[in-house]
């Protein structure tokens, strides 16, 4: 019996802002009978390690390293306990890395924030990335001068068959679609959001039918028209993350759906919640919002579980658990949480 074979806990590694000889990279567990969470082991050795994946197979994690001379390091997963062994660094081809995806192939898409690239990479025969094989620069500007003076790359992601890729770039107000066909980057089209937007992350409906975009800037989620063969969206409508009533700043960051497609939830920093949305199934679109406290403060990543969903607070460093219910897609406390100083990222070992 391995770890990872453990029936009532799930394994997921945790990604923060940690200076390379601290701990940086965390594997934790969550009891799915009570949703208490503790830490199982902790990685140093690598610099601000604020997103990482876990490939399906649970056998590899990369993780960026997020810094002005940006890398994306490669580490083997031990099945029996975990623990992980750097197999290769390599440049990020850019400055600030703070995303990656995984193609079907295996393959690895990196988003540079600072200087606008998109990268990627083919893996080597022990599945670390070996090899740059497309790069994409990334162009354009929105109205918010201190935000979006240049294109800033904060997601990509890929498409279920491995066709596309959906780059949302904060500074250029758009999202660059890209073919994937023979190890490349092929611009494919493009689509603009309203000025000031800033689209920060992205998610496919498995439907096929549409996309969700959440943007930092101006406190909305994008319901996107999509053309799953073609790699094509289309703007639908807008929804705003945050209540009517709340006057406070806040800076919507991440995105997901429910495994069943029925709900979407968005996290904002600021208002400190997480916002479920219904999605009608007819048309894309979303409505009865519902929020959730995050337990802490700048809530930039989470991960949702059929039956719970798990939250990271960077500024306040800590790790919440909530139960989810699946009829409604509503969120409750379970009180349970961890400290994790900086926690930026979650990742679930699903395979």
């Amino acid at each position: 019996m391995t770890y990872f074979g453990l029936k009532d806990e799930l394994p997921f590694y945790v990604g923060t802002y940690a200076k390379a000889e601290e701990p940086g990279i965390y594997l934790c567990g969550l009891d799915r009978q009570t949703g208490a969470l503790r830490i199982v082991h902790h990685f140093a050795g690598i610099l601000n390690p604020s997103f990482v994946r876990v490939n399906p197979e649970a056998t590899r994690l990369y993780a960026v390293s997020e810094q002005g001379e940006g890398r994306l390091v490669s580490y083997k997963i031990d099945p029996a306990n975990g623990e992980l062994t750097a197999l290769a660094s390599l440049s990020s081809e850019g400055a600030d890395p703070c995303h990656l995806d995984l193609l079907p192939s295996g393959d690895v898409i990196v988003s540079n924030y600072s200087s606008g690239v998109v990268s990627r990479y083919a893996l080597g025969e022990q599945g670390e990335a070996a090899h740059m094989t497309a790069k994409a620069q990334q162009v354009g500007t929105g109205p918010i001068a201190d935000r979006q003076e240049k294109a800033h790359a904060h997601s990509a992601v890929a498409d279920g068959e491995g066709k596309y890729a959906y780059a949302s770039d904060l500074g250029a107000d758009k999202v660059f679609v890209y073919s994937l066909q023979e190890g490349g980057l092929a611009p494919h089209g493009e689509v603009a959001l309203p000025p000031g937007a800033g689209p920060r992350h992205f998610v496919l409906h498995p439907n096929g039918r549409y996309a969700y975009g959440i943007n930092e800037l101006n406190n909305t989620i994008t319901i996107y028209s999509y053309n799953r063969d073609a790699g094509i969206l289309e703007i639908i409508d807008h929804s705003v993350t945050i209540p009517e009533d709340f006057t406070g700043e806040s800076y919507p960051a991440d995105i997901h759906l429910s495994e069943d497609g029925r709900y979407l939830y968005g996290s904002n920093r600021g208002h400190d919640s997480i916002v479920r949305f219904a999605i009608d199934a007819a048309t894309g679109k979303l409505s009865d919002p519902d929020w959730t406290s995050t337990g802490g403060s700048w809530p930039r990543n989470f991960a949702v579980l059929s039956d719970y969903v798990l939250v990271a607070n960077q500024f306040s460093g800590n790790i919440v658990s909530f139960k989810r219910d699946a009829e409604t897609g509503k969120l409750e406390t379970t009180g349970q949480e961890l400290a994790v100083s900086q926690a930026s990222c979650i990742a679930p070992v699903l395979g």
